[in-house]
């Protein structure tokens, strides 16, 4: 564990800026000092009336892009549970366990993958090292293909190999939007813009369910014609593959993108060098020590276990209430307007733990409802109510991402607790997948009763990760006054710092978003 903020360190860590300052190796330490004092300055040469045009503008150009990235690649994602439903699993000949490992194979929204899983460091460090918006556009071309060969597959063997490489190129989207969220807005920005992407999970997938609908209505009129399954998996590999085009021309960081005037992008830094966490360092060094200070850091642990726990009821599906094929498309749909409904009610507010608790809650409850009513016609809606009640838990697995950009310094130590954030989410999909097994059909209650168990866990999961945060806020501030340090200073010292490639726990002016 890192070095406690102390009254002492303080006083150490600043005079560091001092050292570097001196290095010799190309002055980094007096360069970045002054952009800081640059930047500082410049600050205040632009009013309050021009920065919200700039956000304005910025919004205009990122917002809707990533809305409809994101959505599509959810929808990718959830994809093989509406294929199977209109005939896949019979056509390609999967028996037994062979469908829950497909989908194990690739993380989407029941399950995940392990080539996934392991391609998270990879793909983080990719990123890391080449021009974050081009990157994530040939990932998601890549990503689009492979959603297509769905459509050409015939039998288990090929549909693993296509669903393995799709976990491999779709590791990149959600952390790589988060670091685009980190490197465009200020921590108090973070959740709100986050929250409109992820939001896309719900309001992109109401679009898609009606097209698939439509494709499953169609191919329902002509059995003998071409199936539906094969139709939805082209239709979405080609939806990818236009989207990552548009991301091509469009998406990056303030430094990459054309849409920006140099002044803009100059405002741009302006805003985002408060922050402390850096800015959009493209081929910066890979620096072991801020690996080992991720792996030991509470924090990520924290981050970690929110993800594993959040993801594990990712595995239920709604067929097992009783509803058929088309009706099973339809019905997800009031559920995922209620979600757009509840992610969007927070955006206008910075993250807040107490609503990550708060959404564990009727979660909680649902999936004992879910579990534990017999499984008989009468009770079908009944049970589906308790449906809608999982719906607040995207809430409390996405804010909780939202606070990767807002709380994690340092370019690598960002890399590292966002591939360790991700493989969670992969593992907890995973296991998701493997508690709901075929023989426990049509009630799943051992996986039901293990999803509602896991959102108790989360409840106190978050409830440790706030209070170890405002113990750290609280430790600096003290620090800090007892040291006699102005506000001012230790704003500038803070910046400062974040520009010199500072991690969180090793900057005492950095402070924490709770």
């Amino acid at each position: 564990m890192a070095e406690p903020i102390t009254t002492h360190n303080i006083s150490t860590r600043s005079s560091s800026i001092d050292e570097k300052r001196d290095e010799k190796e190309d002055n980094v330490g007096v360069q970045v000092v002054e952009v800081v004092n640059n930047f500082t300055i410049a600050e205040g040469d632009y009013s309050p009336e021009q920065y919200k045009r700039l956000v304005t503008k910025i919004d205009r150009y990122l917002l809707p892009l990533m809305w409809w990235c994101y959505g599509i690649q959810q929808s990718d994602k959830t994809s093989l549970s509406t294929q199977a439903l209109f005939g896949m699993r019979e056509q390609t000949g999967l028996v037994g366990q062979q469908y829950a490992w497909l989908s194990s194979s690739h993380s989407n929204a029941r399950t995940t993958s392990l080539l996934y899983l392991f391609s998270e460091f990879p793909s983080n460090f990719v990123m890391q090292r080449f021009p974050l918006g081009k990157t994530l556009a040939c990932y998601m071309t890549a990503w689009g293909i492979t959603v297509g060969c769905v459509a050409a597959c015939h039998n288990f063997k090929e549909l693993m190999v296509v669903r393995g490489l799709q976990g491999v190129f779709e590791s990149s989207i959600s952390p790589g939007f988060l670091l685009v969220i980190g490197s465009w807005y200020q921590t108090r920005e973070h959740s709100s813009r986050s929250l409109v992407f992820q939001s896309a999970n719900a309001g992109y997938g109401i679009i898609v369910d009606l097209v698939m609908y439509g494709i499953g209505h169609k191919a329902r009129q002509n059995p003998d014609g071409f199936p539906a399954w094969r139709a939805i998996g082209l239709f979405l590999g080609g939806s990818t593959v236009l989207a990552a085009g548009v991301c091509f021309v469009f998406l990056g960081t303030p430094k990459e993108v054309w849409w920006l005037t140099p002044e803009e992008k100059n405002m741009a830094h302006a805003r985002i060098i408060r922050n402390k966490t850096g800015t959009d360092i493209v081929g910066g060094k890979f620096k072991w020590d801020q690996v080992k200070e991720a792996l030991v850091d509470p924090v990520t642990w924290f981050s970690f276990f929110n993800a594993l726990i959040a993801s594990i009821p990712n595995g239920g599906v709604i067929k097992s209430l009783g509803f058929d094929e088309l009706e099973v498309i339809l019905l997800t749909i009031p559920r995922s307007v209620v979600s757009i409904i509840w992610c969007e009610s927070f955006c206008p507010s910075p993250v807040s733990p107490f609503a990550m608790m708060a959404s564990c809650v009727t979660p909680f409850i649902g999936m004992l409802v879910m579990g534990l009513l017999p499984g008989t016609p009468a009770n079908k809606w009944t049970k589906w109510g308790g449906f809608l009640m999982t719906v607040p838990s995207v809430l409390s697995l996405f804010l909780g991402w939202s606070l990767l950009p807002s709380n994690v310094a340092g370019r690598t130590k960002k890399t590292i607790c966002s591939s360790i954030t991700f493989i969670a989410y992969c593992a907890g999909n995973m296991i998701g997948a493997q508690v709901f097994r075929a023989k426990d059909a049509p009630q799943y209650l051992t996986g039901l009763l293990v999803c509602s168990i896991s959102y108790g866990v989360q409840f106190f999961v978050i409830v440790g990760w706030r209070l170890w945060y405002v113990r750290q806020n609280r430790i600096r501030a003290e620090a800090a006054a007892a040291a006699g340090l102005s506000d001012e200073e230790r704003e500038n010292l803070g910046r400062e710092l974040g520009e010199l490639d500072t991690t969180d726990t090793k900057n005492p002016h950095f402070r924490y978003t709770l």
